[in-house]
């Protein structure tokens, strides 16, 4: 097949027109050249669905805290939270910490 035969294909020249050339070479330089091409903005999409996930992790956590904070303005609540968390006492007060056998780690488990 030579050149020749090849120019009187129809598909030959469509995609020979100037015209489909131009626009040809348009679509490629934007989707893959351009500032603002495809890849570019599917990253910055995949940036921003990363950013809204966190956003609303960060917002059930301010829920939380605003629970935490409105509880903690009991003044029995705090003494239970200080009690239990950081294991602090009354003066004159004995605290026991007592630990069930099956939640101590034990060094030889591989035995």
């Amino acid at each position: 097949m030579s050149f020749s035969e090849i120019k009187q294909k129809k598909w030959f020249k469509v995609i020979s027109n100037k015209y489909i050339l131009i626009l040809l070479l348009f679509v490629i330089w934007m989707f893959f050249f351009d500032t603002n091409s495809y890849f570019i903005h599917k990253e910055l999409d995949d940036d921003i669905e990363a950013l809204e996930e966190n956003k609303a992790f960060y917002k059930g956590e301010i829920e939380k805290d605003k629970v935490f904070i409105e509880k903690m303005k009991d003044s029995n609540e705090v003494e239970k939270f200080a009690r239990e968390k950081y294991y602090l006492k009354k003066e004159n007060e004995d605290i026991y910490i007592i630990q069930h056998e099956d939640s101590i780690k034990k060094d030889n488990d591989n035995e």
